[in-house]
């Protein structure tokens, strides 16, 4: 801690402030000087974000060591304006400002005329007050209907009538939020959608330093640490930044999704909100938490979705919130104390699915609910072959096929119709009626927790069905599966039926 932030309850006046040990300077040179402080300590900076470790944490503090302005380029869920607003922990965590000033005027080198009228009339007994850190993060979130007059400022005809002044002076000026961000970092989302003419009126302030408003001219060198987001479809489609702007951006800085699922899971378990009553009564596998996560890697690469637009990491985050709150739905409906999650779980947050992605033509052409239908499908698909053989090889092989005893029960006849509300006891019944099943999740799955088994169950009819060895039938309120061949010739007949 730096030695004046001890004093600060003792130090009121600027008489006072040139006595403590404070030194002024940039908020860049402070934030500077503070990661320099951090790195050497080996301090972890940036905690809460996940994955980024190796790849965009290193060019952001690059960024910040050079005292760059910084744009985060990338989708949307990727983490931008959660890594501005995690850089106010490198400012101190109190600065001096002259009291009352608008525009947080520094005592040692003040900026605005009442600054400078104040200091010149109460000399050393200028009072000063404390910014804290919190106060000093500014955010605006960019749309077309942004004006000139609300990032910089206005001339203000009721001051001027008021004071009886010209608008000459500079007193008339009613402040925008970059002036009142003097000393602060001040982050504007979504960049693009800012009109050209505005991202024009951009360009002094950040290079010279002066501010013009209805043809006033002011010197005004406001210290900023300004950070840009923006997503690369509105970039090059929605809109665009003006080359003169980007041109003054030091440091542009690429985002990206989480590239394992691990590092998946771990930002959705972070990040997600989950009641005490739903997390202390609720067993989730984590089979099932891999395969929400699976579930946002498939829709990055499927061909029914707008990569352009992307998969936002909170389609994980609500699907989990989603898969514990039907699980509970199903425990008040059959008076259970616990339970523990389902596959057919996973489809209750089919409506956390459909709200996250964007369609391309053929996927509009599914229907949304379809394509999440199908991207937990593939989810299931991926995860298979990590805990059971692969269907389609035993298929082939000519050594004894594990999955011939469950096989054969359906081609028997045989139907299972697993309902979503279904009770634990009810559940049980139905998933060890089916001939082998249970032998294989033993053979396979050896030290599975008891709670885990009924789910691996159902998980391997699922399974199945994803490499078509059975059918699967997705029902209103219920998922049956029956044998492949019967199945289609039963669709054949009902189609002849009507």
């Amino acid at each position: 801690m730096k030695a004046f932030l001890k004093n600060i309850d003792k130090i009121h006046t600027l008489g006072q402030l040139r006595e403590s040990d404070y030194r002024s300077q940039g908020v860049k040179s402070e934030m500077r000087e503070n990661l320099i402080e951090a790195l050497k300590s080996g301090q972890t900076l940036f905690k809460p974000i996940k994955g980024y470790e190796d790849s965009v944490i290193p060019h952001l503090e690059n960024a910040i060591l050079s005292r760059h302005n910084i744009i985060l380029l990338g989708l949307r869920g990727q983490a931008k304006t959660r890594l501005s607003r995690l850089m106010v922990d490198l400012l101190d965590e109190y600065v001096p400002v002259i009291d009352q000033s608008e525009i947080n005027d520094d005592p040692f080198h003040p900026i605005s005329s009442y600054g400078k009228d104040r200091i010149q009339e109460a000399g050393e007994d200028t009072p000063i007050s404390w910014l804290h850190r919190d106060e000093r993060y500014i955010e605006k979130l960019a749309t077309p209907d942004v004006s000139v007059a609300d990032l910089i400022g206005d001339l203000d005809p009721i001051k001027a009538a008021a004071l009886r002044l010209t608008y000459a002076d500079e007193r008339v000026i009613h402040y925008g939020l970059i002036p009142r961000s003097h000393r602060c970092i001040f982050v504007i989302n979504e960049l693009p959608d800012l009109q050209p003419r505005i991202q024009v009126a951009l360009f002094n302030i950040l290079q010279e330093g002066d501010i013009q408003i209805r043809g006033f001219r002011l010197r005004l060198p406001l210290d900023i640490q300004f950070v840009f987001t923006a997503n690369p479809e509105d970039y090059t489609n929605r809109g665009s930044i003006v080359t003169p702007l980007k041109d003054r951006i030091g440091s542009q800085i690429l985002t990206h999704y989480p590239r394992t699922v691990e590092i998946s899971a771990s930002i959705t378990q972070q990040e997600s909100k989950i009641p005490a009553d739903q997390k202390n009564n609720i067993h989730i596998p984590p089979l099932l938490l891999r395969l929400i996560e699976q579930v946002a890697f498939e829709a990055r690469k499927s061909e029914y979705i707008d990569q352009k637009s992307g998969v936002s990491a909170r389609l994980t985050i609500s699907a989990l919130e989603n898969l514990y709150s039907a699980v509970q739905r199903r425990m008040l409906m059959n008076n259970e104390k616990s339970a523990t999650a389902r596959i057919a779980d996973l489809y209750g947050a089919i409506p956390a699915i459909t709200g996250k992605v964007e369609l391309v033509y053929e996927g509009e052409v599914e229907g949304i609910a379809n394509v999440a239908y199908m991207l937990i499908g593939k989810a299931i698909r991926a995860e298979y072959v990590n805990y059971f053989p692969d269907p389609e090889r035993m298929k082939k092989s000519k050594q004894r096929n594990p999955y011939a005893d469950i096989l054969q029960w359906f081609n028997e006849g045989n139907e299972l119709d697993i309902l979503h509300t279904v009770s634990q006891k009810k559940y049980n019944e139905v998933l060890t009626a089916v001939k082998g099943l249970k032998t294989l999740m033993k053979e396979y799955v050896q030290d599975t927790p008891e709670e885990d088994k009924l789910f691996l169950m159902e998980f391997i009819l699922h399974g199945l069905s994803e490499y078509s060895q059975i059918s699967k039938r997705k029902l209103d309120g219920s998922m049956k599966f029956s044998d492949l061949v019967g199945s289609i010739f039963k669709m054949d007949q009902e189609n002849k039926d009507e």
